[in-house]
């Protein structure tokens, strides 16, 4: 009998090959930090990066706050021309020169500050961002420099000023005395603008510690915080193994700030841009 007029049942194949299991899409999930839980990513995104089931909010970019607080296509960038140099020649891993370069390269900013003008709700403000993926944040030369002359804007100009802070590394010691001067610089540009009656409200984000924390982010007629954000100067591990002893529960939070008076208020993200409109009127700027 030929092969061809074997039964069905019985012609000859080859090996099996296994199966091929079709592959997940690299990002569509992601592991939120705060419940641990495997979430879709565009949820997290249509939620302005907010997990939907603990409301984890996670890090967003420098443009990204810019496109959640203001009216769409309402912002104009101030001092984008400004580049950090490097004063002291300073190396650590890498070149700080080069570090600035590779920086820039990857997070599209020119340094951690964004600022510039824009509306809210129909009003105009001056608006300063930092961002915690740039060098995390510190507050170097050109920080310094962009959030003096917004401030100083903000004076010239009487417009609500609106700091939106999220540094976790305080003064850059890349920039050394040049870096640290900045608390001070801000700080008297403030004092100046709080004495005009300017109205300045201070957003503390996850997170917002040393330098930062310690001069422009709690200087605001009105604090607001973020759920769950982490506030403070040394971090709670750091001033666990200094004092040698537990601190309290929820030490550093948002929650924790608000029960000890620090802060005025938590917001949630998604309730941010509508809650600065309304402290804007209510306080008649």
């Amino acid at each position: 009998m030929s092969i061809v007029d074997q039964p069905k049942s019985v012609i000859p194949v080859g090996p099996l090959l296994p199966e091929q299991k079709r592959g997940v899409p690299d990002g569509l999930w992601v592991k939120c930090p705060g419940c641990s839980k495997t979430i879709y990513r565009k949820e997290a995104e249509r939620l302005q990066n907010v997990c939907p089931k603990c409301d984890y909010h996670f890090y967003v970019s420098a443009q990204q706050r810019i496109a959640q607080v203001l009216d769409e296509g309402t912002f104009e960038q101030w001092d984008a021309q400004l580049r950090s140099t490097d004063p002291l020649e300073f190396k650590d891993k890498k070149r700080y020169a080069e570090r600035l370069v590779d920086e820039q390269a990857r997070t599209g900013l020119t340094d951690a500050a964004l600022t510039g003008t824009g509306m809210i709700r129909a009003r105009r403000v001056a608006i300063g961002v930092t961002d915690s993926a740039f060098i995390m944040g510190s507050m170097g030369s050109v920080v310094g420099a962009r959030l003096v002359r917004l401030v100083e804007r903000a004076t010239e100009q009487d417009l609500p000023l609106i700091i939106i802070s999220a540094s976790g590394g305080g003064a850059r010691m890349h920039e050394g005395i040049l870096s640290l001067m900045q608390m001070a610089k801000v700080s008297a540009a403030l004092a100046k603008y709080h004495h005009r009656g300017g109205l300045y409200i201070s957003v503390l984000t996850n997170p917002t510690m040393g330098g930062v924390a310690a001069s422009f982010a709690s200087l605001g007629d009105l604090v607001f915080a973020e759920p769950k954000a982490l506030i403070g100067f040394a971090g709670p591990r750091t001033i666990k193994a200094t004092i040698k002893i537990e601190l309290p529960s929820g030490f550093q939070t948002s929650e924790f700030l608000l029960e000890h008076g620090y802060i005025d208020r938590i917001v949630h993200r998604s309730r941010l841009k509508s809650e600065i409109a309304r402290t804007i009127d209510y306080c008649g700027k």
